[in-house]
């Protein structure tokens, strides 16, 4: 469970930026219930989920499905 996602910390924090209302940044990690959560509790509890979802992937705290930290900005093998 420890370890470093290869998930990108850049899309997650653009995809929660400008869709994180919808749960899109929670799909991309791989955390399709509580995405559709996100969609169905009134938009992530008007946007506050969201919010707190930003700054948790901006601090490098947020986790991906496999409970891996998403600490680069880019996926591995992109550059």
């Amino acid at each position: 469970m420890k370890g470093t996602s290869k998930k990108s910390r850049l899309v997650a924090l653009l995809l929660c930026l400008f869709l994180g209302w919808l749960g899109a940044h929670r799909f991309y990690v791989g955390k399709v219930g509580t995405g559709i959560l996100m969609v169905v509790a009134f938009f992530g509890v008007f946007g506050i989920w969201a919010l707190v979802d930003l700054i948790f992937i901006a601090c490098g705290i947020f986790r991906d499905k496999e409970g891996k930290r998403m600490l680069q900005w880019f996926e591995q093998g992109s550059i």
